[in-house]
């Protein structure tokens, strides 16, 4: 049976069920081709505040729910990921131009999301506390009522499950707005895996659309937590509106993450780990290696062992299963790209490997000998593009590697001694010794410092239970307690 039978959802929202969506119909793009794969519907402002009504009222019943209740939704919605991997990888494929292995490693981990989740709702709810009362004293986690999780197009699935499962699973309602160009693998997929997964109505509903709709979101009066991944630019407005309003905002925003190589490092496997950092999925990842900053005794060898590489990486339509790298994602994604890197060889850089494109197909490219105000080292290009830099000491490749406006992921190859001194003067979210700068698991924090967002706020049974919990005061007394009024 297909779980995505588009008479179910084809120019529809869903709200409390499917119907058409006040905001027009949307079209769902395969980038490699610009052949038009479907319809949804998009969300207007109203849908919005009609949703989070239902979602708030919806939200105290499933709150309410036995933790085994809710628990075995999530371990049902774990199982559909599963069952349906090779359907929602397709449309992973060809919506978001990901290659196949990308597309199973996201159906993988929306099933671990959810199985991690299904145990959260058994989790300590709280603490017994002392007190100088002849009283007992507790703090006991209650759910936050209404969570918005606003997702972006590179991961689509990955980057809303790992919210929307935990907040479900501590008793809450969510609010789904994902990325247009992404709206059925981001969107249509988990409201239809959790619908035969047994959520009840009005707990989860998607909401596709541009900016006024994420303003919504994160605007209605119900919604007490968003969830944002997405770009710097954007996750400011949304903090700042989040903040005028009183809500919390979990803002996982962009990177620009450095990959220290040290001297003596096996050089295969570094250009190998490389590679990969800076190309996989054509570096549209907010993890993504990008600054390479290598000793200066294996510098000439490694830009051009990286930029071998490079030449050889196929790149093409990711549904034909024989290319490394797919299409970006739109045209002014690819012009955003290319004019970085041409801006940059124009300023003096040496284009190793790449460089060039065919249609949205861009070469993974390789640029070295860059100055440091280069936009293609400082900015974030979210493009398959690998700058590359030299440096001489530990305290000068610690000292490129902090010196960016990000904080995301840093990976240090090379002897691990060294790499341990280095990972204690980092500024970054996460740090991985003999590792790219690309990982992710359910049961790991994740988050950044910096303009990358606002620490770890998921990932993990501690993250998610302070991301969509709040926490109340309860004091119990045998009698009323005597006043001198």
């Amino acid at each position: 049976m297909s779980l995505l039978d588009s008479a179910l959802w084809e120019g529809k929202i869903h709200l409390n069920g499917w119907r058409p969506g006040r905001g027009g119909i949307g079209d769902a793009v395969e980038p490699a081709t610009g052949e038009t794969l479907g319809h949804y519907g998009v969300a207007s402002v109203e849908d919005v505040r009609e949703a989070a009504a239902v979602a708030a009222t919806a939200q105290k019943d499933w709150a309410a729910r036995n933790p085994e209740d809710r628990a075995a939704v999530l371990r049902r919605a774990g199982q559909l990921w599963e069952e349906h991997a090779a359907e929602i990888g397709d449309w992973i494929v060809r919506e978001s131009g990901g290659i196949p292995p990308k597309a199973g490693l996201e159906t993988h981990i929306a099933a671990n999301e959810c199985y991690d989740a299904s145990a959260l709702p058994s989790l300590p709810a709280g603490d017994v506390l002392t007190s100088n009362e002849n009283r007992w004293s507790f703090a006991r986690r209650r759910p936050v009522g209404v969570v918005s999780v606003i997702a972006p197009f590179n991961f689509p699935l990955i980057l809303s499950i790992r919210a929307v499962a935990p907040a479900l699973a501590l008793g809450n309602a969510v609010l789904l707005k994902p990325d247009p160009r992404t709206a059925v693998c981001g969107g249509v997929t988990l409201v239809r895996v959790f619908e035969e997964a047994g959520l009840p109505p009005g707990l989860l509903s998607l909401l596709p659309g541009g900016a006024e709709i994420g303003a919504a979101v994160v605007e209605a009066p119900e919604v007490r937590v968003i969830a944002f991944t997405g770009s710097t630019a954007a996750g400011r407005k949304v903090g700042e509106a989040a903040g005028r309003l009183l809500k919390r905002a979990h803002l996982e925003l962009g990177g620009n993450n450095a990959m220290i190589v040290l001297p003596g490092v096996d050089l295969p496997k570094a250009v190998s780990a490389a590679a990969f950092g800076s190309f996989m999925h054509q570096g549209q990842i907010c993890m993504a290696s990008g600054r390479h900053i290598v000793h200066e005794d294996i510098y000439e060898d490694y830009v051009s062992a990286l930029a071998e590489k490079a030449s050889h990486l196929p790149v093409g339509d990711p549904k034909s299963g024989t290319v490394a790298l797919g299409p970006v994602i739109d045209e002014k994604q690819l012009h955003r790209v290319d004019t970085i890197v041409q801006d940059a060889v124009q300023g003096g850089a040496r284009l190793a490997a790449g460089g060039s494109h065919d249609g949205r197909f861009y070469r993974p490219t390789v640029l070295a000998d860059l100055d440091l105000a280069s936009p293609a080292w400082k900015d974030e290009i979210f493009g398959p593009v690998a700058p590359v830099m030299k440096f001489s000491t530990v305290d000068e490749a610690v000292a490129l590697a902090n010196d960016n406006e990000y904080g995301l992921s840093i990976g240090i190859l090379g002897d691990v001694g060294m790499a341990m001194t280095i990972a204690d003067r980092l500024d970054s979210g996460k740090v991985h010794i003999n590792e790219q700068t690309v990982s992710d698991e359910a049961n790991s924090p994740f988050g950044g410092v910096k303009n990358s967002g606002n620490g770890s706020r998921i990932g993990g049974h501690h993250a998610n239970m302070e991301s969509f919990t709040e926490i109340q005061w309860l004091t119990v007394r045998p009698d009323i307690a005597p006043y001198p009024f």
